[in-house]
């Protein structure tokens, strides 16, 4: 029984691999095990819990609820590692209060949920799961900017709503997607991947801001011009697409100045954190018309998402799916088993973060 005022035991199971549908009960396995215990914050791909049970003492989440603060810290009390994801809050106060987890196997390629600095005073090794996720990211940023610039969401209400009234010349005219300059701001795997699609697919113009170019060959092999200017991108750019980190330095890197910048018929496309954008001059833009559209699928306080954001028409939005297929995040999965496999056998860290 925890003690008056603590927090609740955590709720988690420890299925055999054999188990194809998991019990609506709650299995706990005895704390003396063998095997490292791994503690997994949500639901993961069969083949990727699978994988788990059979290397480890996983404790599943049965229910896929998300941990509060409380339940994260008895799991760090309770484990040899958590495999969180980025819906986990991971601050200093969860960590100092660990007694026994030495390792975070991020699932995702983004560690902004996580207090790093804390981490590595405590000596808490953290991994993530890059690479495998660049081509369904970069496949939703594509379908972001056609379904946003030939206005998809929108003719697909109409038509299942029945106010379709047939085909006529100025019914849903859009805007032409081919030979667009695209600005790209964040060039690493993700960027690169939405540029080669751009240029090879679409004959877009594609320029692109980053702070570590990559060499001039490759850049030429993607049809990409460097844009050391952002300000001078954001000018040129018919669609701009969000591909950087979240950082301190890039919070709200997409701000009234910059918006005020782009051409009153461009599209913004973000794909990669929420909290690049500023949401509040985000919404002030697309009302006054100096913005053309948004396609999004982060946003800044996710789950939460502003309503009056999803009420203008010129905005297509997504629940955070970029990498949702099941390739992908069974691929990730196996990155995040990989590094608790090498972890546990004293073996450098694939993916090491710190």
């Amino acid at each position: 029984m925890p003690a008056a005022g603590g927090p609740a035991p955590v709720q988690l199971y420890s299925p055999t691999p054999s188990v194809a549908r998991f019990p609506d009960t709650v299995r706990q396995r005895p704390r003396m095990s063998p095997k490292p215990i791994v503690v997994v914050t949500r639901r993961l791909p069969p083949a990727v819990e699978a994988a788990l049970c059979e290397h480890f003492d996983a404790r599943l989440n049965e229910s896929d609820a998300p941990f509060d603060a409380d339940r994260l810290r008895a799991a760090f009390a309770q484990a040899d590692a958590i495999l969180p994801t980025i819906g986990d809050p991971i601050d200093a106060t969860v960590l100092e209060g660990t007694m026994r987890a030495r390792i975070l196997a991020n699932f995702g390629v983004g560690t902004d949920h996580i207090d790093l600095h804390a981490a590595r005073r405590l000596g808490i090794a953290v991994s993530n799961t890059p690479g495998v996720l660049t081509d369904c990211t970069a496949d939703l940023t594509i379908a972001l900017m056609l379904a946003l610039m030939r206005r998809l969401g929108e003719a697909a209400h109409e038509l299942k709503a029945g106010a379709w009234t047939g085909w006529r010349p100025v019914h849903m005219l859009g805007a032409r997607v081919t030979g667009r300059t695209l600005g790209i701001i964040g060039f690493g795997r993700i960027g690169q991947a939405v540029a080669r699609r751009a240029c090879h697919g679409f004959a877009m113009r594609v320029l692109f801001h980053t702070p570590h170019p990559p060499p001039p060959d490759r850049c030429a092999g993607l049809g990409a011009e460097p844009c050391p200017d952002l300000h001078e991108l954001l000018e040129r750019s018919d669609i701009v697409s969000l591909h950087a980190p979240a950082t301190p330095a890039t919070h709200h890197m997409i701000n009234r100045d910059r918006l005020a910048r782009m051409q009153s018929h461009a599209f913004l496309i973000n794909t990669a954190r929420g909290d690049l954008v500023d949401e509040r001059a985000l919404i002030e833009a697309l009302r006054n018309g100096r913005l053309a559209g948004a396609g999004l699928d982060v946003f800044e306080n996710e789950p939460d998402v502003r309503p009056e954001l999803l009420a203008l028409p010129t905005v297509f939005a997504l629940p955070h799916i970029g990498s949702a297929t099941l390739e992908t995040r069974t691929a990730m999965g196996m990155r995040a088993v990989a590094n608790l496999r090498a972890f546990f056998a004293g073996e450098p860290l694939p993916d090491r973060v710190i």
